[in-house]
């Protein structure tokens, strides 16, 4: 088996925009392997996002190959990326995405759901990764009833409950006070710890200190890439 868990090999991504080609990424190659915890940091228009999604299965490829997980996937269709999506990749996002209506153990539970889980063993799985968050006794309380901390730990609990082998967090910080996002990364490097890839999107330069290798993109190329030091 590989030992890299992402291999992008010439990954290129151009936008139609009328009769204008807007191309995003140009000739990206990247490795990242198993256990890896990697920040993506970028200006505004740099192609981090778009290469997020692309890692993601959220996007195709225009041209180039990405194997994920010794799987050819640059040219799968929808159906088949979104079934890869669940299997592989949790994602936490900056806004959090939970339903409102649902409470925490219910939110986190969700792609459970999706996966055809009985409810029993949904509730256990649940239960089971937002204790690993800190949040057993808020297991029953909705968004609205949490701060902005605890709704971002459902979030990651909810990215944990298919086990997959890559994290994906986009800005996870970015709506949280200092303190908050200081708890939260903590929360990144204990799963990062425990065998998962951890890939996170990131604009500030203290986040991203707090991964273990940092890649910078600039005009859709990468323009960096360092470790950084324990």
């Amino acid at each position: 088996m590989n030992s890299s868990i992402i291999s992008l090999r010439q990954i290129s991504k151009d936008y139609k925009l009328g009769n204008l080609i807007i191309p995003a990424l140009r000739s990206i190659d990247l490795e990242i392997q198993r256990k890896e915890y990697v920040a993506l940091m970028g200006p505004s228009g740099s192609g981090k996002s778009t290469l997020m999604n692309i890692i993601g299965c959220l996007d195709v490829l225009t041209s180039g190959q990405y194997i994920l997980n010794d799987q050819d996937v640059g040219n799968l269709k929808d159906s088949e990326l979104a079934e890869i999506r669940n299997k592989e990749i949790g994602f936490v996002f900056q806004t959090f995405n939970l339903l409102p209506r649902l409470n925490a153990i219910e939110n986190v539970a969700l792609p459970l759901v999706y996966a055809g889980v009985g409810s029993t063993a949904r509730n256990e799985v649940a239960t089971e990764m937002l204790e690993s968050v800190g949040l057993s006794d808020r297991m029953k309380h909705k968004p609205n009833e949490l701060s902005g901390g605890q709704r971002q730990r459902v979030a990651i609990a909810r990215a944990l409950v298919n086990k997959p082998s890559i994290i994906l967090a986009d800005e996870p910080t970015g709506n949280l006070d200092s303190k908050t996002s200081e708890e939260i990364m903590d929360i990144f490097t204990s799963i990062n710890e425990a065998g998962n890839t951890v890939i996170i999107v990131t604009h500030e330069d203290d986040i991203a200190k707090r991964t273990k290798r940092e890649i910078r993109l600039i005009d859709g190329m990468i323009n960096s890439d360092n470790l950084n030091q324990e």
